[in-house]
């Protein structure tokens, strides 16, 4: 009987740049990576098992999309969104997020309801077993699935870049993003989607990222964390 055929060691460790920058991406969403944190890259080619060279593809993905700032002769950290910075997202979420759902409502089939429900039911779970990770992950991940499953690439980029800016914003000052999002507020949305009711749903939307918005509290305070620990958890 023939054998199956083995990856090579160096290819099992040779992660690919969108393994890593997930792995980075949903540390961030889930409020283990702290704003300011360095990314040194020795340190995360040595935890990733790469080379440094794949770690900079990384960080270059990662700060062209504004989620990590780069530094000549300091490195690479993760973005501290200022208020004011944090005021101009909210801005442009409150300008897209609504398009978004308007394309949605046009473009709308079973199927896609059935996604946003079943995505719903994730976040509902997770609430119940209180895994304040999986909630904040989820919450965020909501905007971003209603972008994809309004068929406009370059809108769902923009959220998910926004979403990601968003949690950094909650993160660093100090906003209970665990209470940020509601209960039922997605679950509002998405039956007002659900009913093709296009004004309803983006009224929602803006009074949705409003209640996050005026969440936000100025609390600048980061402390070092052990990057080994955050991805190897």
């Amino acid at each position: 009987m023939a054998t199956a055929r083995k990856s090579s060691p160096r290819a099992e460790r040779e992660k690919s740049v969108e393994d890593i920058y997930e792995r980075i991406y949903v540390a961030i969403l889930e409020h283990r990576l702290q704003p300011g944190t360095k990314l040194g890259e020795e340190r995360m080619a040595e935890i990733f098992g790469v080379s440094r060279a794949r770690i900079r593809e990384v960080l270059a993905k990662l700060a062209h999309e504004q989620i990590v700032e780069l530094y000549p002769q300091r490195g690479a950290y993760v973005a501290k969104p200022s208020i004011e910075q944090a005021r101009d997202v909210f801005e442009a979420r409150r300008l897209i997020e609504p398009a978004v759902l308007r394309r949605l409502v046009d473009t709308l089939t079973p199927e896609k309801v059935a996604r946003l429900r079943q995505h719903q039911e994730l976040e509902a779970d997770a609430r119940r077993r209180a895994d304040k990770r999986a909630v904040i992950r989820l919450s965020g991940e909501f905007h971003t699935l209603a972008a994809e499953l309004a068929g406009n690439a370059a809108l769902a980029r923009s959220v998910r870049e926004l979403c990601m800016l968003t949690c950094l914003t909650i993160f660093l000052y100090d906003a209970p993003t665990a209470h940020a999002c509601r209960n039922d507020e997605h679950e509002k949305i998405v039956d007002a989607v659900a009913k093709r009711d296009r004004a309803k749903a983006e009224k929602l939307m803006l009074e949705h990222l409003e209640h996050i918005e005026s969440s936000l509290q100025l609390d600048v305070g980061n402390g070092e964390v052990d990057l080994a620990e955050i991805f190897n958890s």
